[in-house]
């Protein structure tokens, strides 16, 4: 009992014995301690959003890219067997193995990844579509058939596997979202402890990190709601702003997979309206001077009425191949191709490659052309039909018109502008016998 009473006497002594400067040293220290831990655990979460962030960057999204190149190499495949089995022209069989090639590069970058069960199967949909491609091109099978239920096996695999990487992304841009709302209200509930017992020594430190993490859950909410052009405001020089950064190409790259999806043409694969406008402004804002071609088919409709929907789309399909090869042969990256819908093609090129691409493309066109007529329609210069109004008379072979406008921010304000220029231009250069390109001065076509 005594023992007990002397204890506590030396307590209260010790505590009261403490000078002003031990106590505010103590209370700092204690502030200290409560800051130095918010630093950590916030730090220390920083760290695990940025190795999340930063897996999908390296991991998730290729694995993206390469099924959605997978998808076009099959695509281009198809087609070019297609066009084997009607022409039986060896060419085709180059061109098929060309992209062969590039789906099987697809594959072997996939299986670098951790292996899943889709992709496992996905290979081995793909090994029975090459076995089926050999049989028909060594001539064991006659029809597309025999190829294109393996190829929509394939087909589906890989939409599935693209599926559920995508649901995938989203869980995990769901639970980085979770864990920087922990992040941020433990954090806060540290460093207000702190605060409490040193008010006016920690709000400098903290408000920064406060600062950049709201910034950051709020990029989060807003990418995972689709507003991929977002771009978290976070200060640079720490790894907050190494995951901001790791933020911002997460959603431009997430950005440009959602757009491929859904602008893309899908005769064509080429980049759609939205694609296109995007462009044109993007020149426009540059300054430097450019031409905007816009092809359109003469005789397309009459064509398709008389040898029907499949042979139309397969020469649209040929149609948009075959410029684009022109462009990237002649404008090498400066060149855009895109495909606003039907039997109209536009090329966003350097003005001084107008010349060498057009006349590329009127070579292949008409080339190419010759081959979806019949011998008798090609003797008699064209085929019978009923033009819009339900007049019978005759058509021509098909032909391609180019309307070529060189223009620059100083000409034209808007993509806007640029296309109903285009516009009447095309109406001229359809008035001329053949296939042919005109080119078209912005203040005569402004007026």
């Amino acid at each position: 009992m005594s023992e007990t009473a002397s204890t506590r006497t030396s307590s209260r002594f010790s505590l009261s014995n403490l000078t002003l400067i031990q106590k505010i040293t103590a209370g700092y220290a204690a502030m200290a301690l409560f800051t130095a831990a918010a630093l950590v655990f916030s730090s220390y979460n920083i760290y695990r959003s940025t190795n999340i962030s930063r897996d999908i960057a390296n991991n998730e999204l290729p694995v993206i890219g390469t099924l959605i190149e997978l998808r076009s190499s099959l695509l281009a495949q198809e087609s070019f067997a297609g066009k084997y089995i009607i022409l039986r022209d060896p060419a085709f069989i180059d061109l098929f193995h060309q992209r062969q090639a590039e789906a099987q590069a697809s594959l072997t970058m996939l299986e670098r990844t951790p292996p899943t069960s889709d992709l496992k199967e996905l290979k081995r949909l793909y090994l029975e579509y090459q076995k089926a491609s050999e049989k028909l091109f060594s001539g064991h099978s006659a029809s597309n058939g025999a190829l294109r239920t393996p190829a929509l096996r394939v087909l589906n695999a890989i939409d599935t596997s693209y599926l559920k990487r995508r649901d995938k992304l989203k869980v995990v841009l769901a639970r980085a979202d979770e864990q920087q709302k922990r992040t941020v209200w433990w954090t806060i509930a540290i460093s207000c402890t702190g605060f409490l017992l040193a008010i006016g020594v920690a709000p400098v430190v903290t408000y920064r990190t406060f600062g950049a993490i709201r910034e950051l859950q709020s990029a989060t909410h807003r990418i995972a709601a689709g507003d991929f052009d977002y771009r978290p405001e976070v200060p640079y020089g720490d790894e907050i702003s190494d995951l901001a950064r790791d933020f911002t190409k997460m959603a431009a790259r997430l950005k440009v997979l959602e757009q491929m999806s859904l602008d893309a043409s899908p005769l064509t694969r080429l980049p759609g309206n939205i694609a296109i406008e995007r462009v044109l402004e993007e020149r426009l804002q540059s300054g430097a001077p450019f031409a905007f071609c816009y092809a359109d088919l003469d005789n397309f409709k009459p064509y398709g009425d008389h040898y029907g929907y499949a042979k139309g789309s397969e020469l649209l399909r040929l149609t948009g191949d075959l410029i684009q090869a022109a462009v990237k042969e002649n404008g090498g990256s400066e060149g855009f191709v895109g495909h606003v819908g039907g039997d109209d093609f536009v090329m966003v090129i350097p003005v001084d490659l107008v010349t060498p691409v057009c006349e590329e493309v009127i070579r292949s066109f008409n080339a190419e052309v010759a081959k979806h007529y019949s011998p008798e329609d090609l003797r008699a210069g064209g085929i019978e039909g009923s033009d819009r109004y339900g007049v019978h008379r005759f058509f021509p072979v098909m032909t391609i018109s180019i309307a070529v406008i060189v223009c620059g921010r100083d000409q034209f304000a808007s993509a806007v502008e640029i296309a109903r220029a285009a516009a009447k231009v095309k109406d001229r250069a359809k008035g001329k016998t053949g296939s042919t390109y005109l080119i078209g001065t912005p203040e005569s076509e402004k007026a």
